[in-house]
C-alpha cells in the first residue's frame, strides 16, 4: 500500500489578507431625501376650540352648581332672640325645635307712668304688665314678654296726667292682648 499524494488544491480558507481598500468605502453611497410637504396632523386646528368648549362647558355646569348651592342656603328670615341666647351656629344639645316665628306688627301702647317712658330707648326689651283696678285691691298680669322697644314719641303738652305713648313691636297675637288689657287696666312697663 502506498500511499500516493497528491497536489490537489485544498478547500481550506486561506490565510492570505484581502486587499486593502480605502477607509469609508464600505458605507452605502449618500442619496438625497426627496421634497415632501409638511406633515400635517388631522384635525390639530380645532382641537383647540373643542378643548376651549368643553372648558366653558365645564366651567358654566360649575358656576351652576355653585349658584344652586346659595340659593339652598340663602338668607333666612332674621328672628328677634332673646339676648342670653347662644349665638348662631352652634347646637344646643338636648334643645327641643322652635316653633315657627309668628309676623310681628308694630303696636302703640299708652303706659300709664309719663316718667318711666322717658327712660326708654328704640331697641329696648321690656314687658308690658296690666294692673286691674278692683276695690279689692289690684291683680297684675304680664301681658308681653321681651316687647322690643321701636319709637317713643314725644308727648303732648298736656297729656302727661294720662300717660305716654310707646311704639313696640310684638307677635300679633301679643298686639290683639296688649289691646284688650289697655281697654280694661293700667298698663307698666318693667325693662328687660
Amino acid at each position: 500500500m502506498s500511499f500516493a499524494t497528491s497536489s490537489a488544491p485544498s478547500s481550506a480558507p486561506s490565510s492570505a489578507p484581502p486587499s486593502p481598500r480605502p477607509p469609508g468605502t464600505d458605507v452605502p453611497a449618500t442619496c438625497q431625501v426627496p421634497h415632501f410637504p409638511p406633515v400635517r396632523v388631522r384635525g390639530g386646528r380645532y382641537g383647540l376650540r373643542r378643548l376651549v368648549r368643553h372648558r366653558q362647558r365645564a366651567l358654566a355646569a360649575g358656576l351652576a352648581l355653585t349658584a344652586a348651592a346659595l340659593v339652598a342656603a340663602g338668607p333666612r328670615a332674621p328672628v328677634d332672640a332673646p339676648r342670653g341666647d347662644r349665638a348662631r351656629g352652634h347646637p344646643v344639645a338636648g334643645r327641643t325645635p322652635e316653633r315657627p316665628v309668628a309676623p310681628r306688627v308694630t303696636a302703640p301702647v299708652r303706659i300709664a307712668d309719663a316718667a318711666t317712658v322717658r327712660l326708654l330707648r328704640p331697641g329696648d326689651r321690656v314687658d308690658v304688665i296690666a294692673a286691674e283696678e278692683t276695690a279689692t285691691g289690684g291683680e297684675a298680669r304680664v301681658v308681653a314678654r321681651g316687647a322690643r322697644v321701636t319709637r317713643v314719641p314725644e308727648p303732648l303738652g298736656d297729656a302727661v296726667d294720662s300717660g305716654a305713648l310707646v311704639v313696640l313691636s310684638v307677635p300679633r297675637a301679643t298686639a290683639a292682648r296688649l289691646v284688650g288689657a289697655s281697654a280694661t287696666a293700667r298698663l307698666a312697663v318693667t325693662l328687660c
